[in-house]
């Protein structure tokens, strides 16, 4: 096994892990708060924020693990995909480290890292099994064949599933970010609208959450514009259980046509409550084993990228300095 330090700075979350195979060793996490106001992730603000931020994330994290950059075997970084500015300032600081202190570089794919994820929390899983990954930015169902390869059976055509639950809570007016204040505020409704599906599982299994996001804003302004109330509390629960009933059933499907057995969910909208209660019963139903990360380790993290490197070779020339800010895991 291999001591890694791991950089993660995709998105809006500066995070630096010390990793050894599936244990991690230390952690730290620094999720900027700034964006808020925006009702987005504002890159600029992102990239600048990690520059500032990502030295002392770093030491925090070997502190915590209690190790020094002698007591490294590797360092990795996410290369992708992300804002590219945010990426690239993990992959420069990925490579000066690298090319200072004459360690191998491993550049990890942000999916894969998610992926990867349940085996910090599961140390007993092992391919193969199907993965849903759902974030902010993606919704995939991929086949976990082997440690470091994947088949992609399922992804969106659009939004992704994390992305409509932002766009439905800003038109609902709940602010950034949405997908914990939707699920929130869904707790307090009852499902009683229906969505038309736009995909049916037929000849693919891919989403698209688009038309459910717009569905939902046309319901509430038709329904201002005829003088009818409604409950904003009962419209996040409908559109909550609609947006997680077709990530079921897809990934269900993906099971059962590969002839899987085992179903892994990762990704920060794998956090929500009510996902995880329902493919909870479905699996119990189902006779499916089903594997969920630890909270901490659903939304963008460094540990996952390290525990993903465990499984890489080096990129490249030795230290990997030939490493940019772009990679397809598909």
């Amino acid at each position: 096994m291999r001591t890694i330090l791991a950089i993660e700075t995709s998105c809006d979350e500066t995070a630096a892990a010390v990793t050894n195979g599936r244990d991690v060793l230390g952690s730290a996490v620094y999720t900027q708060k700034e964006h808020e106001k925006y009702g987005g992730v504002v890159p600029e603000i992102a990239s600048r924020n990690h520059i500032v931020k990502l030295p002392y994330i770093i030491d925090d994290a070997l502190e915590c693990a209690g190790v020094g950059f002698g007591g490294l075997d590797a360092i990795a970084v996410t290369d992708g995909p992300g804002l590219i500015g945010a990426l690239l300032v993990g992959v420069a600081y990925a490579k000066a480290l690298a090319y200072y202190f004459s360690l191998p570089l491993i550049p990890v794919h942000h999916i894969e890292g998610h992926i990867c994820s349940l085996y910090i929390s599961h140390k007993e899983l092992g391919p193969p099994f199907i993965c849903l990954v759902v974030s902010g930015g993606h919704t995939h169902i991929a086949v976990v064949e082997d440690y470091g390869k994947y088949r992609l059976v399922a992804k969106t055509r659009d939004d992704a599933v994390g992305e409509a639950f932002d766009k439905t809570a800003r038109a609902l007016g709940l602010g950034y970010p949405g997908g914990p204040k939707l699920e929130a505020l869904a707790r307090e409704g009852t499902p009683i609208y229906r969505y038309t599906r736009g995909f049916r599982a037929k000849s693919h299994l891919d989403f698209t959450f688009s038309g459910l996001k717009t569905a939902v804003i046309n319901q509430m302004h038709n329904m201002d514009q005829k003088g009818e109330s409604y409950s904003k509390a009962d419209i996040a629960a409908s559109f909550q259980h609609e947006a997680i009933s077709f990530l079921v059933d897809n990934t269900f499907e993906a099971a059962a046509r590969e002839g899987i057995d085992k179903i892994g969910i990762a990704g920060g909208v794998s956090s929500n409550g009510a996902l995880r209660m329902a493919f909870d019963e479905r699996a119990k139903r189902q006779g499916i084993a089903l594997y969920l990360p630890e909270p901490k380790y659903c939304t963008d993290n460094a540990a996952m990228i390290g525990c993903a490197a465990g499984f890489l070779e080096p990129a490249g020339d030795p230290m990997g300095l030939n490493a940019d800010a772009s990679k397809m895991l598909f």
